[in-house]
């Protein structure tokens, strides 16, 4: 299944959601915090509070479907400490992220010397 091709844009919500929310609650939040439009040629990502379940929502032209995936073993790298309530993400970031790698990279470190 590559259903995801032929989109334009990725957006992940950086707050974790209520995964008994459906497409509907979903499409709420995109709306009202996201302030975005869900049928938009996007996709929107949504992650649970233990951080082992992800959403993404997307309408595919004829609906709106819902892609889940659970993981096992390990947690999603879900951002925190950014300012943005809505983070957009490259094709290849949303890839890093589905494998379990940090999207949003670490924080630079700073070195000074001392004499």
């Amino acid at each position: 299944m590559n259903t995801f091709t032929d989109i334009q844009a990725v957006y992940l919500h950086r707050d974790f959601v209520d995964f008994r929310k459906a497409i509907n609650g979903l499409v709420v939040i995109v709306e009202q915090e996201m302030e975005l439009s869900p049928f938009d040629d996007a996709l929107f990502i949504f992650c649970n509070k233990a951080r082992d379940k992800l959403k993404i929502l997307y309408w595919d032209k004829t609906g709106f479907a819902l892609w889940y995936k659970r993981l096992d073993k390990d947690r999603f790298k879900w951002p925190r400490h950014v300012s943005s309530d809505t983070l957009p993400l490259s094709k290849q970031q949303l890839v890093l992220l589905l494998q379990g790698f940090d999207v949003m990279g670490h924080n630079p470190l700073y070195y000074q010397t001392t004499l």
